[in-house]
């Protein structure tokens, strides 16, 4: 039997919350304020299901703040995610919302058949800290108007917000390794690019 401080998985959780706001609008703040310790996986999954369905041009860079947002507060050593009011009052579509979360719902619910509480001083601090800072990377990475970097970044996240909700150390540990790596091999293309367009003029 699963601890109850580890159910229900995801899936259930996001399920539940459209569950429970029947009306045409609902309050992002109404999503988060209830999951406590489980918030900054949940608010992480809901930030990264936008990248799987079509979205109006630019919503890269709002996404990209607000997950950066997200790292800045794990980097800040914050027990409980923090939204701006307006923010937080935003009223989402409930037909977006229900879009959003029945195209990302197949992947989430492959995603948590793999994950599963263990290694779990990784998801607190001080290891946090590194989530954090790669969180606050990749949400600068995702804010710029970078091509193709919607899918494998919005997976990426996918992935951080299963393991921080489901409290996996070792999935953690895993896209730790995974971000390091896709940054640094960002960072040098990015320099080789560079240098060949200087290269041209």
């Amino acid at each position: 039997m699963k601890s109850p401080s580890h159910a229900p998985r995801t899936s259930a959780v996001l399920t539940a919350v459209l569950a429970a706001h029947p009306g045409p609008r609902i309050r992002l703040g109404d999503l988060i304020e209830p999951l406590h310790e489980r918030a900054f996986g949940f608010l992480l999954v809901i930030l990264a299901l936008p990248n799987f369905v079509p979205v109006p041009v630019g919503i890269g860079g709002p996404v990209g703040l607000l997950v950066a947002l997200v790292g800045l507060q794990l980097l800040l050593g914050r027990l409980l995610p923090w939204l701006p009011r307006r923010l937080a009052d935003y009223r989402i579509a409930r037909g977006a919302a229900q879009k959003i979360v029945a195209f990302g719902m197949p992947l989430l619910t492959r995603l948590e058949k793999l994950a599963r509480p263990r290694l779990e001083r990784l998801t607190r601090r001080p290891a946090s800290l590194l989530t954090g800072l790669l969180l606050l990377l990749i949400g600068a990475l995702l804010a710029l108007p970078i091509p193709f970097t919607n899918w494998p970044i919005g997976a990426g996240l996918l992935l951080y917000g299963v393991a921080l909700t489901e409290r996996d150390g070792a999935l953690l540990l895993a896209l730790w390794l995974a971000s390091l790596a896709g940054i640094t091999a960002l960072l040098v293309l990015s320099n080789a690019l560079l240098h060949t367009l200087q290269g041209l003029y």
